[in-house]
């Protein structure tokens, strides 16, 4: 398989939720490929940018909240203004779940999940594909979950939320592939994060969260981002549409 199909020298890929976890590991490995990295965080993505300029790689940061359509205006105008176009986004921001049954879940927690995970997914895309139209094409990949194609108990906002980035993804697709726009969603299982780490921390809770898989493992940052890397990529030139589970089986069962 020749290597340079997964070569982005010359491309410009924004990460959202780049401060961290899947979002730093797939902004990392797109600028080892080449690329010219813009990546969003609400506060900063100080450590992220230093491993990219570790090996000469290029990165720019900006800040903004994925739930706020001026500021993901902004990352597209960014993105434009400093390299001149937009081949590929990764929609990664997100928050995690509240865990409680849904009669204990409040009205503030199910807006605020669905604003950043689901509505954040929206205007990102919502404002990158004009961007994409005009140069003839893109690629975009949304995060999703393992719960985008399955369900779990104590998290409805989120199953929810994460429900309908698979939504969104399917029907962007099928606007948009006709005009070279490639629209696709990963749904990875539980990976090893900063987010994560407070269950992490608990061995029983972790033993747990391992046997939700058939790897019988957490997945790595690193693990998410090769498929990302994938679906921006030449060799998915005809894939479009697609919810492609990361999840060691989990969705399988």
């Amino acid at each position: 398989m020749p290597e340079q199909l997964l070569d982005f020298t010359g491309k410009v890929v924004l990460v959202t939720g780049g401060r961290s976890g899947i979002g730093q590991a797939t902004a990392v490995a797109f600028a080892r490929q080449g690329a010219k990295v813009v990546v969003n965080g609400r506060t900063n993505a100080d450590e992220t940018l230093a491993r990219i300029k570790e090996f000469g790689g290029e990165a720019i940061f900006v800040r903004g909240d994925v739930s706020v359509a001026a500021d993901v205006k902004n990352m597209v105008d960014t993105a434009v203004e400093k390299y001149g176009r937009l081949d590929v986004a990764f929609n990664n921001a997100g928050l995690g779940a509240v865990t409680a049954n849904l009669v204990e879940q409040t009205e503030e927690d199910f807006d605020r999940i669905m604003a950043v995970d689901c509505k954040g997914v929206f205007l990102c895309m919502k404002y990158q594909i004009p961007q994409m139209l005009k140069q003839g094409g893109g690629a975009i990949i949304n995060c999703g979950s393992v719960v985008s194609m399955v369900a779990d108990p104590g998290m409805a906002p989120y199953v929810a939320a994460k429900h309908g980035v698979a939504g969104l993804t399917r029907a962007a697709a099928l606007e948009y592939t006709r005009h070279n726009i490639r629209i696709n969603c990963i749904a990875p299982a539980f990976t090893a994060t900063e987010m994560t780490a407070g269950w992490m921390a608990d061995p029983e809770v972790c033993e747990t969260i391992k046997s939700f898989n058939f790897a019988n493992r957490i997945a790595e940052p690193e693990e998410i981002a090769g498929i990302v890397l994938f679906l921006a990529s030449p060799l998915a030139s005809f894939i479009s549409g697609a919810v492609y589970a990361v999840d060691g089986a989990q969705s399988a069962h």
